[in-house]
């Protein structure tokens, strides 16, 4: 855990400034300087564009990380070898779209038409996202990603702020505040070539005479294999926004999109640890150190589930007071059961722990295929069976269940096949001590001033959870890390 420990609270560091960065963005600026509707259009298109690119990445992200370790030498070349099938993959997505393009438009011509005036940006998001998830999974297999944390989490999100303020102060208009987010992709990926370039890892070698025998082919049947286990994944977090545009109107989604963001903060530490954990477990497997692993199963599991459900515990103890200080928050506030029921289906995700990850570099990764496709149509037909009874909320309960039953089914496959599991006792009680926490911070009076509310919850929470665990009844040695990881990173 020594390498995993020191990249990911780096990379923990970064995810939370974004955060920071993305709660002033998601919470206040988007819905005082846009209109819902355009709210709902800017993130619609974006949705869109970032659901294609899986299908674009043919699991390259994934091959990458799993056949880095098998070469000694010729790495730049792999690098050129996979940026050259990413692009045959968007001139594949490419073609499609364009193919398929009056079945696209029909699907927001009815409830969401603005949509349709800027469907030519979709693709260009694509291919720039595309590029930067080939690069950032390279950069991973050097076990360097902090920094591509740092663009992908922070930088990002800083200058789509900037935009948005460019277009409150009327310097452009909405059509150009919309053609920019191709700008504000390409910046990220611009940064990640001059890291890799001052890495010294980045020159373009086409020399692919050098990879071992059957190298290509193992590599190309891996990738090709588990693409669609990433496109389904992809799939299963973005289709829901989509399905919300097209089923019901741009506004309801703009109102679910802040819903879902407030939620996606729980499990930022998971996608903090995952980016470290995946080099780290195709090294295990290369020894078949199964053992090592189930212990990195179980510390991953709990440590994230101890910090996560405090954040759950902390959104949702203090759900009303966030709401106040939303813009225009009588309309938004309508998405308060849409953050309970997705903070729900993260914390399924995070307590699961690194099951999709374990699953993608065993022997059984076909397994991880067949669970996530059945999984992406299950998503789609619980959306279609949802959405039009309970509307927004019934997008994020389809959510919550699929991700529920997503991770029950990968959990039961890893503890027959490999006899893996991330669960003890103390799970549990890092479980019960945070239900114990939840219900005792619902005595707390009832405030007109919502900050000091806020205040006082979250404080109450904090010495609750902290002190559960210092009595040593839950989470006592993950509290211990988390305090050594602070002093380490503070020294």
């Amino acid at each position: 855990m020594g390498k995993v420990a020191s990249q990911s609270i780096q990379t923990t560091i970064f995810s939370y400034i974004g955060v920071v960065i993305g709660y002033f963005n998601v919470l206040w600026l988007y819905p005082y300087a846009l209109e819902a509707a355009q709210l709902g259009t800017f993130r619609t298109i974006q949705d869109l564009g970032l659901l294609f690119v899986p299908f674009a990445q043919l699991g390259l992200g994934h091959g990458i990380t799993r056949y880095f370790p098998k070469l000694d030498k010729g790495q730049s070349a792999f690098l050129s070898f996979s940026l050259l099938l990413a692009c045959l993959g968007f001139l594949l997505v490419s073609t499609l779209f364009y193919v398929f393009r009056e079945q696209v438009i029909g699907l927001f011509s009815k409830n969401s038409p603005d949509v349709i005036n800027y469907l030519w940006i979709v693709l260009m998001i694509t291919f720039l996202a595309l590029a930067n998830s080939i690069l950032d999974a390279y950069s991973r297999s050097y076990l360097k990603v902090a920094i591509p944390a740092f663009f992908r989490e922070v930088l990002l999100r800083l200058l789509t702020g900037l935009w948005i303020l460019s277009f409150l102060g009327g310097w452009i208009d909405f059509d150009q505040l919309m053609a920019g987010l191709i700008l504000v992709y390409g910046i990220p990926l611009l940064g990640m070539l001059i890291y890799l370039i001052w890495l010294k890892v980045l020159r373009i070698d086409l020399n692919w005479s050098n990879f071992p025998s059957g190298f290509r082919s193992s590599f190309l049947k891996f990738s090709l294999i588990t693409f669609l286990a990433t496109a389904a994944s992809t799939l299963i977090l973005k289709i829901d926004s989509i399905m919300v545009s097209s089923m019901v109107s741009l506004e309801a989604n703009a109102i679910y999109t802040i819903a879902f963001s407030m939620a996606l903060v729980i499990e930022m530490p998971r996608r903090a640890i995952s980016q470290v954990v995946m080099p780290v477990i195709a090294d295990h497997f290369s020894k078949n150190e199964i053992s090592q692993i189930n212990l990195l199963y179980k510390h991953v599991s709990r440590r994230q589930l101890y910090i996560c459900l405090l954040l759950f515990i902390g959104i949702w103890a203090n759900i009303d007071s966030i709401y106040h200080f939303i813009p225009n928050r009588e309309i938004y506030e309508n998405g308060k059961w849409v953050v309970l029921f997705i903070g729900i289906g993260k914390l399924c995700d995070v307590a699961f722990s690194i099951n999709g990850e374990i699953l993608v570099f065993s022997n059984y990764y076909r397994f991880n295929l067949i669970a996530t496709v059945l999984m992406s149509g299950m998503i789609i037909a619980l959306n279609y069976l949802l959405i039009p009874i309970y509307g927004i909320e019934g997008a994020a309960i389809a959510s919550a269940l699929v991700m529920l039953f997503f991770n029950l089914t990968k959990f039961v496959f890893l503890r027959v096949k490999l006899r893996l599991s991330p669960f003890d006792w103390q799970t549990l009680m890092i479980l019960l001590s945070g239900l114990l926490v939840l219900f005792i911070v619902q005595f707390v009076p009832m405030m007109e001033n919502p900050l000091a509310a806020m205040g006082i919850k979250s404080i109450l929470i904090l010495g609750f959870y902290v002190g559960l665990a210092t009595l040593g009844i839950a989470g006592k040695e993950e509290l211990s890390w988390i305090r050594q990881k602070i002093r380490k990173s503070g020294s």
